[in-house]
């Protein structure tokens, strides 16, 4: 299965613990918290575009599989990482952070980012 769509945020959990735990300040968690973000996913082989737009701020991450790249993190710091597929898994660790994202099945993506034991849990929908 291919991850190229785009895709809303339908639910999250853990959102605020997990958002703190990385250093957002209060009044940005309470601005992103209901905001239903967009992920838009380009697959190319094993090159990877991801877009994903809340509210007003856009990020954009670029990459190859098993090739290490510079990827933006939520906090807007810059560092170089390697993205691993397993299947119909996307696996990354960025500064402590590490990130799942599945293709639970055509449709759904589900992505998984844990900090310090606090596991936030995004599943976004094919649109």
């Amino acid at each position: 299965m291919s991850f190229s769509g785009k895709y809303q945020l339908e639910t999250h959990e853990n959102f605020e613990p997990f958002m703190k735990a990385i250093g957002l300040t209060d009044e940005l968690i309470q601005k992103g918290k209901d905001i239903k973000s967009i992920s838009e996913i380009e697959e190319t082989g094993d090159h990877f575009k991801v877009t994903v737009t809340t509210g007003t701020k856009v990020l954009t991450n670029c990459f190859t599989i098993g090739q290490e790249a510079e990827l933006e993190t939520l906090t807007g710091e810059k560092v170089k990482s390697m993205v691993m597929r397993e299947g119909n898994k996307l696996k990354v660790s960025l500064k402590g952070i590490e990130s799942v994202t599945e293709l639970a099945d055509a449709n759904t993506i589900v992505n998984t980012m844990t900090v310090a034991g606090i596991a936030y849990k995004r599943i976004s929908k094919r649109i």
